[in-house]
């Protein structure tokens, strides 16, 4: 064998587990349609390791087929994506840091990256909700920090959903129009979120530098303001005028 066909055979065993894995989800869903793309989701949203976009992408597949009616399975879809982060964000505030001790948490979060992700949510809750939620890999970390953080539920759920709301649709919409070429969409989805990886990454470094750049701004002010008290009216106080 030359070493052409050696480099050639690398993409294959790479690529194969994801093709094993692809033929799983289409055939769950297709053969449990609702429950099994609302189980898939919930799986994938707690941590199991099968992409979010799998389900969601064979859903509108299914439904452009006429397997499933494209309503109920994006109502499906977008139920099943929430459900998984609401229990990882309860589960996060029921027991607190407790769950840092656990193995099966260790494997996603670290204590070093949950004390990250609990900074950002005190600076920016809602962009790190939306941030976590189009990033795989983050998501269950981030989400489970968020109620160990105890960010606001009401908080949570707004930003959440509406992540949920635009993500979702876009992803079963593509899949919908262009069923003939899933192969194609399914080879294409890691690709991207590579992308948007680097680039969320880059615009929280940004935020969160522009935040620390105001917040040591805020600090040196206050601490010169309580240093020389009598500065905007002279170096001697004003007593309070009264009136008669």
């Amino acid at each position: 064998m030359s070493g052409a066909q050696r480099l050639l055979e690398v993409p294959a065993r790479v690529t194969e587990p994801v093709a094993t894995l692809q033929a799983f989800v289409e055939h769950f869903a297709e053969h449990f349609t609702y429950l099994g793309i609302f189980v898939l989701l919930l799986l994938g949203s707690l941590g199991v390791p099968i992409p979010e976009e799998l389900p969601i992408i064979t859903a509108g597949v299914l439904s452009r087929q006429g397997v499933v009616r494209w309503w109920f399975a994006l109502s499906v879809c977008v139920l099943g994506v929430l459900s998984g982060d609401v229990i990882l964000y309860w589960v996060g505030r029921h027991w607190g840091d407790r769950v840092l001790n656990w193995r099966v948490v260790r494997r996603r979060l670290t204590p070093q990256r949950a004390q990250w992700l609990t900074e950002a949510y005190r600076r920016h809750a809602v962009k790190t909700i939306i941030m976590a939620r189009h990033i795989m890999g983050l998501r269950a970390a981030a989400f489970l920090t968020a109620g160990i953080a105890r960010v606001s539920f009401r908080k949570f759920i707004a930003a959440d959903a509406g992540a949920a709301l635009l993500g979702v649709p876009f992803g079963f919409g593509l899949a919908y129009c262009f069923a003939d070429r899933v192969d194609a969409i399914f080879a294409d989805v890691h690709r991207v979120e590579r992308w948007l990886v680097l680039g969320g990454l880059i615009l929280l470094a940004f935020v969160l530098g522009v935040t620390g750049w105001r917040w040591t701004r805020r600090a040196e002010n206050r601490m010169v303001a309580n240093v020389n008290p009598g500065d905007r009216q002279g170096s001697v106080p004003v007593p309070p005028r009264r009136w008669r």
